[in-house]
């Protein structure tokens, strides 16, 4: 083991790898490497060799040159996936203190000759680490996971350079350095110093049909000019911009889908024909379920992730707030027969209690169903002005309660809603009881800080995105400023999981990276970008915008919602997640998995908010 140290960087090497990457200042000791194979180990076929060069730059940065030479009599051309430098980040998850000081998100861009990795420490205290690539072209990443470490792990990256083409005995080099940096704004203002960085810009990375992307190219005085060259990439909407000129080789993407509610009007026709099940006397016989797109047929099982109930209820919310805006008598009658199915097998009305399946199955009584039912009952209060579903939606709220919810940070408790109903039709003593509750809960999440409960992910962006809505609420209906001032620290937290990169799939969406495992039917793990559970950042953003009326809150808010709408096609089909990565554990990944399975959220919350109904 040996040393390189300078002011900026303490670096412990083996051989051509890395064990070690520190700030020598930082009171916490974070090693920024963390992974089952070193930083700087490098996959190569047998016909190349790789060489490794580490230096100090005069500006305090650490150069890393990795030169592959053709060793063989022939020529030899390489596949993206052939060639692989790991570069193992700590971007894992333990108990959120840990997390907040000693670990970091990577927000990887392999943009070609304009790429880059910005490394932010979870609790957002500077100095943060950066990536910029100074010589040669990244064209993918893949992630090496340990599985037995489930969903708090994000893997081992791998970057793969773009495919070289050597002549025998030819080289190419990659090269990049690393910096340290104050944040966000820091980083980007960094990029631009380095002549390889190409800023682009847009309106918007996801369009509605008839907008223009506003698409810019910004160069630094002196770059060469470049052109611009869409490529279809096979995706309904999506185009690839490449960007090209003298010594830049660059690119983009950006998609465009149909306005959200034309594009809820072919989900919900899809869903009406494809994914409801009818079977007189079958428990499911009404049911909203798992579509199987390859295979072209609804799907169940009774495990909990695949089963009739928990996230599958957002079909019939998006169904039912899609019926508020424009009625259709085919789709009504579908949601009257999925209601008669909800009240049969999954909710008991007098208690408020939600089943985890079907035959009132509690295997668990899992708390994130509760407050995704109530919400579904205020949409059918909204729909059909019914009385009833305002009772069912209290019942399930207060039984959450009842359960421990006020310790429980659950995505989507719709309490301003439910609290505005309930006075609206009478049901004072209920409201008020709501009210107790939830303060009490935003108490907790108030005095929790940014010590974050364990839940069914040690800990992740849904884990944060709620404790930040509970606390914009409780301030809009209290108007205590305590809330709202905590809800600011939360979004600050909830911010360092979005990075900026120009793709429709990964600009301000938030780092997920195990959803695909679970919901899809790949089973694959690795990063998801978009999952409709990013839509929650955008809430938050949206949240915040109207406490304050910051207008980049909106925007951002915007960019994020208007991201999760890839995972609905133009005709209405949809996928739970796109596994993003180009190889998860050498399996191929780059795709949209083939179920339908809850991605509904995305497309429901992002009709609340060009509504302007949250």
């Amino acid at each position: 083991m040996s040393e390189m140290k300078n002011d900026f960087f303490y670096v412990e090497t083996e051989g051509d790898v890395l064990k070690n990457l520190k700030f020598p200042a930082d009171p916490y000791g974070m090693n920024w490497l963390e992974g089952l194979v070193p930083w700087g180990t490098v996959k190569v076929p047998a016909n190349i060799s790789v060489s490794v060069a580490r230096t100090f730059t005069p500006a305090g940065t650490l150069r890393e040159t990795y030169t592959f030479t053709n060793i063989s009599a022939y020529p030899f051309f390489t596949c993206l996936e052939d060639i692989g430098i790991y570069t193992p980040f700590n971007d894992s998850y333990h108990e959120a203190a840990l997390c907040m000081k000693s670990r970091c998100h990577a927000h990887i861009w392999c943009g070609g000759t304009s790429s880059y990795v910005m490394c932010l420490r979870m609790g957002g205290e500077a100095p943060h680490l950066g990536l910029i690539l100074t010589r040669g072209k990244l064209g993918a990443y893949s992630v090496e996971r340990d599985i037995s470490q489930a969903s708090n792990d994000r893997g081992d990256f791998i970057l793969h350079p773009s495919s070289l083409r050597l002549e025998a005995g030819e080289s190419a080099v990659v090269e990049w350095e690393l910096f340290w940096h104050q944040g966000k704004e820091d980083f980007y203002r960094r990029l631009k110093e380095y002549p390889a960085y190409i800023e682009v810009t847009a309106d918007h990375f996801v369009c509605f049909e008839g907008e223009k992307s506003g698409l810019e190219v910004r160069r630094r005085e002196g770059q060469p000019e470049t052109e611009l060259d869409p490529v279809e990439t096979g995706y309904p909407g999506e185009l690839k911009y490449l960007i090209r000129g003298n010594g830049v080789d660059a690119w983009c993407r950006l998609l465009t889908r149909p306005s959200p509610v034309d594009l809820a009007a072919a989900r919900c026709a899809f869903i009406a024909k494809n994914q409801q099940y009818h079977r007189i006397g079958s428990p499911l016989d009404g049911a909203y379920l798992i579509y199987d797109n390859e295979e072209n047929h609804p799907y169940y099982t009774h495990t909990g992730d695949h089963n009739g109930s928990r996230e599958r209820i957002s079909m019939g919310i998006l169904m039912t707030r899609f019926l508020r805006s424009r009625p259709d008598a085919a789709l009504e009658t579908s949601l009257k027969q999925y209601v008669a199915f909800v009240l049969r097998e999954l909710f008991d009305s007098e208690t408020g209690t939600v089943f985890d399946d079907i035959n009132h199955a509690l295997d668990r009584v899992r708390l994130y169903n509760f407050p995704w039912f109530a919400q579904f009952f205020l949409e059918l209060y909204g729909l059909w002005k019914d009385p009833a579903y305002l009772r069912y939606m209290f019942r399930t709220l207060n039984a959450f309660y009842e359960r421990g919810g006020s310790g429980f940070y659950a995505i989507g408790i719709p309490m301003i809603e439910a609290l505005i109903r309930l006075n609206g039709e009478g049901f004072r003593a209920e409201a008020e009881t709501l009210r107790e509750h939830f303060l009490k809960h935003a108490d907790t999440v108030l005095q929790n800080g940014t010590d974050y409960p364990a839940h069914e992910v040690r800990y992740e962006q849904s884990i944060v995105a709620p404790a930040a809505a509970i606390l914009f609420q409780a301030g809009r209906f209290s108007k205590d400023e305590k809330y709202l001032a905590g809800a600011q620290r939360q979004l600050e937290i909830l911010s360092l999981f979005n990075g900026r990169q120009p793709d429709s799939c990964l600009y301000e969406v938030p780092i997920r990276h195990w959803d695909g495992f679970w919901f899809g039917k790949r089973q694959l793990y690795g990063d998801t970008f978009p999952h409709y559970w990013s839509v929650l950042t955008g809430m938050a953003y949206a949240e915040c915008w109207r406490a304050f009326g910051d207008e980049e809150m909106r925007m951002v808010a915007e960019h994020s919602i208007r991201a999760v709408l890839g995972l609905i096609r133009p005709d209405g089909s949809a996928s739970c997640a796109r596994l993003y990565p180009l190889s998860v554990n050498g399996v191929p990944a780059n795709f949209l998995d083939p179920w339908a399975n809850d991605q509904d959220w995305g497309l429901y919350y992002a009709l609340k908010f060009f509504d302007g109904d949250f």
